[in-house]
């Protein structure tokens, strides 16, 4: 090797490989060579903030690359080389932090493990649009299964929903160490029953969920539709309840709202406590951003935390997520957060009028697990009435998401031809017209589909 800066290019070859893209894109390709010198591998990066990250998280794969490389052990030391500080803040921000552009907030968090944020009652802020919620959340974490039982929490997606049921069982778990609470969201029930049946193991599943203390199904509102999944809820339910067990559920409508539910199920969830949460206000939105940056320990300007929170207005998990990002800007950059370098760090965020695309996979994968059939059997050549039928409401699904043209339906769903597509999507239409439960079922597909 001529140089260490051609053998750290051979180190980065092989951390590619053993690593995802977001890792490798934001820690590791800004990493630049220093030396080798006594059995030390040098490396500098351009702030504290990654150079505790790359020290924390990806020191071994470091370590494994050089000694792959240079068939020895090495010991690898990162330094921090700070960048001037009279480089123009909003260039540094454009130049330096490309790859944080590219993803999301949480996949930067879960990148780097900043930013841990506990879902406790303290760090849930409470404003007039959660305060009933946010109450009986409490009275449940005091007396389980002796306040409300069940807790039906609805609202609107990013909410707060999930902070409030994971709050619950933070405080329940607390006070109760010995009790078995678990959580699971209602797509995972729908699957692992789906796996219960395939591999003959539903008495295992039914010894797990029928065992709990507390039971708590997030999106509950995703097993309508799905008959299996509601039977075995039912049972679930019921066993729990008449045992004295606390079962909280959340959903992004109240149980009469969701049309495929059966109604021998809105009835028990209607039993305890049906508690609501809108979107917050300015004042609340505010506070939330602020009570982040605090929990971040980035310094957030009265008239940046006001800026975002005008320009959020609906979705508590966007708040958070501009304050994440914001912090690994700040971090990385090392410059002043300032409503300019805020609304460069956040362009991506805020331009929220861009859907998030859909997949045909996930849109067949919904429509299996509501008949209860496989994406394979939907593909497939068979002709069997539930099989035919759910393949024909993922053509129509597809097309009513995707607005894809009939032959593209058709190669995803076994390389039918354009006639089949555009007969499937008409005996869809046609009975949905005609049968108000087929109609509901298939509304709830796509409405599960597009808020998830």
């Amino acid at each position: 090797m001529e140089s260490f800066a051609e053998v750290f290019t051979l180190v980065k070859e092989y951390c590619k490989k053993e690593v995802s893209p977001v890792p490798y894109d934001l820690w590791i390709a800004p990493i630049q060579p220093v030396g080798f010198e006594d059995g030390k591998a040098k490396l500098s990066v351009n702030s504290s903030f990654m150079q505790d990250v790359v020290s924390k998280k990806y020191m071994d794969v470091l370590t494994r690359g050089f000694s792959e490389v240079m068939g020895f052990p090495a010991e690898v030391e990162i330094l921090c080389v700070e960048k001037p500080t009279e480089v123009n803040p909003i260039l540094a921000a454009e130049e330096q932090s490309a790859a944080f552009n590219r993803y999301s907030p949480e996949e930067i968090e879960k990148s780097s493990q900043g930013g841990d944020y506990e879902y406790t009652f303290a760090t849930f802020i409470v404003g007039n649009s959660n305060k009933f919620a946010h109450a009986a959340a409490q009275a449940v974490a005091a007396n389980p299964a002796k306040a409300y039982n069940p807790l039906f929490i609805y609202g609107g997606s990013g909410l707060g929903k999930t902070h409030l049921m994971l709050a619950i069982m933070s405080e329940i778990k607390q006070n109760h160490p010995d009790y078995n609470c678990i959580y699971i969201k209602g797509e995972e029930f729908t699957n692992q029953i789906v796996d219960a049946i395939k591999n003959d193991t539903t008495n295992e599943f039914h010894n797990k969920y029928r065992s709990a203390d507390v039971l708590l199904v997030d999106d509950i509102q995703f097993i309508g539709g799905k008959e299996r999944t509601q039977e075995e809820f039912f049972h679930t339910f019921e066993t729990l309840h008449q045992n004295g067990k606390q079962i909280i559920l959340t959903s992004d409508r109240p149980p009469k709202e969701i049309k495929t539910l059966e109604d021998r199920l809105k009835t028990r969830f209607e039993w305890g406590l049906l508690a609501d949460i809108q979107p917050p206000d300015f004042e609340t939105r505010v506070a939330i951003v602020r009570r982040k940056a605090e929990l971040m320990d980035l310094d957030m300007p009265p008239e940046v935390s006001e800026y975002i929170a005008n320009k959020l207005k609906s979705n508590i998990r966007q708040l958070e997520g501009v304050v994440k990002k914001l912090k690994a800007y700040k971090l990385l950059v090392g410059s002043p957060t300032t409503i300019l370098i805020a609304q460069n760090a956040i362009r991506d965020i805020f331009n929220d009028s861009q859907p998030i695309q859909v997949t045909v996979e996930r849109i067949i994968s919904e429509v299996g697990r509501t008949y209860g059939v496989t994406p394979d059997e939907i593909r497939s050549q068979k002709r069997t009435a539930h099989i035919s039928t759910a393949r024909q409401v993922s053509a129509y699904v597809i097309r009513e998401i995707t607005q894809a043209s009939m032959q593209a339906i058709g190669d995803e769903l076994g390389n039918r031809d354009h006639s089949t597509i555009v007969y499937a999507i008409g005996q869809v239409e046609s009975r949905m017209k005609e049968d108000t439960h087929f109609k509901e079922t298939v509304e709830d597909i796509v409405k599960n589909i597009r808020d998830s």
